[in-house]
Parts: C-alpha cells; sequence; structure tokens
C-alpha cells in the first residue's frame, strides 16, 4: 500500500490543457507502477495511462494515445498526468492509482492502491 493525493484538476475549455499531479507517501514509490484511471458519472472506472517503475514503458488508451502523456519523477515521489486537446468527452473524475506488476491490459483491478481522484470538465 502507498497514499497517493491527486491535485491540478480544474475547468478547462475544449481545445485546452491540464496538468495532474500524484504525490505518494513514502520512500518506495519507485517499486510502484503508476497509473491514472477516470470515471464519468454513471460509467465504469477506465484506464487512461500507465507507467512502469523507472518510467522507461508507457501505456494509453486509445482514446487519449497523442494528446495525454503521463511521467513521474521518482526522486519526488510524483506521477504527472499531461492533458493536451481535451475534449468534453475527458470530463471524469481522475485517479491516481499504484501497482507491484506490469500488465499489458491494465484494469481496476490490477491496482491496489488510489488516491481520493480529482475532478476535470471540459466545456465547448
Amino acid at each position: 500500500q502507498v497514499q497517493l493525493v491527486e491535485s491540478g484538476g480544474g475547468l478547462v475549455q475544449a481545445g485546452g490543457s491540464l496538468s495532474l499531479s500524484c504525490a505518494a507517501s513514502g520512500r518506495t514509490f519507485s517499486n510502484y507502477v503508476m497509473g491514472w484511471f477516470r470515471q464519468a458519472p454513471g460509467k465504469e472506472r477506465e484506464f487512461v495511462a500507465t507507467i512502469s517503475w523507472s518510467g522507461g514503458s508507457t501505456n494509453y488508451a486509445d482514446s487519449v494515445k497523442g494528446r495525454f502523456t503521463i511521467s513521474r519523477d521518482n526522486a519526488k515521489n510524483t506521477v504527472y498526468l499531461h492533458m493536451n486537446s481535451l475534449k468534453p468527452e475527458d470530463t471524469a473524475d481522475y485517479y491516481c492509482a499504484a501497482s507491484g506488476i506490469w500488465v499489458g491490459n491494465p484494469t481496476v483491478s490490477h491496482f491496489g492502491s488510489w488516491g481520493q481522484g480529482t475532478q476535470v470538465t471540459v466545456s465547448s
């Protein structure tokens, strides 16, 4: 288990950009695969992006590929999600999550630690 706190959510116009941060507690941050998921009202939580232990590998949902970038700074115990060319359909609560393993098709069940979420609203 690792404690995670997201920040950076807010309101942005379609086509704009927004960056989210997730701060992790502890000194073993580099032991975790980190991911971002999102959940819109009435919908299931869905995978957005993951990044490997040292940041060498990333994986993105097709819906955000080319627009979103996940990164991490292990020295700061922080993972980021940089979102560009935002669309109204990106509106959701965004959650940071940590996993001890890397999988090619991440699901909620692969991640044992979760942040409280931060809301992103994209207006048109």
